[in-house]
């Protein structure tokens, strides 16, 4: 399977564990940063249509997140744990 297939069917399905562009978050949740390791909490608001401040992040290469949670809540120590069950990188 192509990369940009892959892309896109994880963009529309954004399951725990999907990896997405940043660009594709549509849903709210729990990403991990897979250019950092950062753990980015995107609640409801964050996605809501005609909602701002809408985040762009530009730069040369594609950056990618891993959706860990539906929760944009989740503590910590799960965050950590679900993480590493995915085998990505963290940084908090």
């Amino acid at each position: 399977m192509s990369q940009q297939t892959q892309t896109r069917q994880n963009t529309e399905s954004q399951n725990s564990g999907s990896v997405i562009p940043f660009e594709g978050i549509n849903e709210p949740g729990a990403y991990i940063a897979n250019w950092s390791g950062h753990l980015l909490r995107v609640p409801e608001d964050g996605v809501a249509s005609g909602r701002s401040p809408v985040i762009n992040v530009i730069g040369l290469e594609p950056l990618t997140v891993t959706k860990i949670s539906d929760n944009p809540y989740v503590p910590l120590t799960k965050a950590r744990l679900v993480a590493s069950n995915f085998d990505v990188n963290v940084n908090f």
